[in-house]
């Protein structure tokens, strides 16, 4: 091998390293077996625009919840579908939004909520098990009940074209800075946006969803708004408790979601951790890439070492993704597709958001 291809395949090994480093662990609430107290009244929010054919899922789950000391106000932001129909026949009380947008349809629910703890969850979302709430607000409890606990919800995915989002669920949760191996020594991004669990006096201490209102990554802003506020924020992995299944209605949809973020979020990763994102993102093509071009030159040494790499990153990649949803394994042997994509969509959303400063969501086009 020359000396070219011992420095690449080095970094490549190097980048494996990295990447368990920046991703050592997500934990998911812990459950004690202690007697339960009780638990105040809940008031959970959904903010909803042209949700008809995603939000039964998760009013289901709330009607097989073994806690039922809540009320549901989903909060309609001008949808155009059978979303408020769909709300009322579950029970929800179906409010208007008087603004527009989700911060503005989160603030207005928060007001009229009778809760003394306040439940946020995005109308994908679904709970898993019937004592998932439950175990929710028991964990929000043993923590003092102050700030916020976030969950990210555990991606369950259908059909194939929705496994290109896999590098992108990692990332979300990576650039939290929560997660690598040196734990919480970095101080959060902000919080998780799907499911947000605070008491009712802290999320207006804070100012909540009204101090943000504008802002793309709400939940990235809201998590701020609390720190301002020298109140916590605890992220969690949501396996086990709370799922979502992410754009459903086609490759398009999911374009224009994470477009719609994705440049923007990653301006809060701290600086360290983005690093190590881009190191190990750029392993992912050293691997790819030597690999093929030991297989091209024919070189006995290279493809021995270049394919062990592969295979380490291939087997990296499931495990990470099997933190965050149930992605099927048979994908990652073609994992350079799912890091190209990745890069693709970030370019793109850098452009839209630095140079023509707009980008789309569900028929608004949203400046930023």
């Amino acid at each position: 091998m020359t000396a070219l291809e011992v420095i690449n395949l080095a970094i490549g090994f190097v980048a494996v390293v990295i990447g368990f480093i920046m991703f050592w662990s997500l934990p998911i609430p812990v459950f004690s077996s202690r007697p339960k107290v009780a638990l105040p009244f809940l008031s959970i929010i959904i903010p909803a625009r042209n949700e008809e054919g995603r939000i039964t899922p998760l009013l289901q789950s709330l009607q097989e919840q073994s806690f039922s000391q809540f009320e549901i106000l989903v909060v309609d932001d001008d949808s155009s579908d059978n979303t408020t129909a769909v709300a009322r026949s579950y029970g929800a009380k179906v409010l208007q939004n008087t603004g527009a947008g989700k911060s503005s349809a989160c603030w207005h629910g928060a007001e009229q909520a009778k809760g003394s703890w306040l439940l946020f969850l995005d109308a994908d979302t679904r709970f898993t098990s019937v004592d998932g709430l439950s175990n929710l607000l028991h964990f929000y409890q043993r923590k003092g009940a102050k700030g916020i606990t976030a969950l990210q919800p555990f991606h369950t995915v259908e059909r194939l074209y929705e496994h290109i989002s896999v590098v992108f669920n990692i990332i979300v949760v990576v650039g939290m800075n929560l997660f690598t191996i040196w734990g919480s020594w970095f101080k959060t991004a902000g919080s998780f946006g799907p499911c947000i669990l605070c008491n009712r006096d802290d999320y207006f201490l804070s100012g909540g969803h009204q101090k943000i209102e504008g802002a793309i990554m709400d939940d990235l802003a809201l998590g701020e708004a609390f720190l301002e506020q020298d109140l916590p924020v605890h992220c969690l992995g949501g396996k086990g408790i709370i799922s979502l299944r992410m754009y459903p209605e086609g490759v398009g949809s999911l374009i224009e979601g994470w477009c719609k973020s994705f440049a923007v979020g990653s301006k809060s990763t701290h600086s360290v951790v983005m690093l190590m994102v881009i190191l190990w993102i750029s392993g992912s093509f050293i691997a790819s890439g030597a690999l093929i071009s030991s297989i091209t030159e024919w070189n006995p040494a290279a493809m021995l070492f270049s394919g062990i790499l592969y295979i380490l990153y291939t087997i990296q990649t499931a495990w990470f993704a099997s933190r965050v949803g149930n992605f099927r394994w048979a994908v990652f042997p073609f994992y350079p597709i799912l890091f190209l994509f990745f890069v693709g969509i970030y370019l793109y959303s850098f452009i839209r958001v630095n140079i023509f400063h707009s980008v789309s969501w569900k028929g608004r086009k949203i400046k930023v």
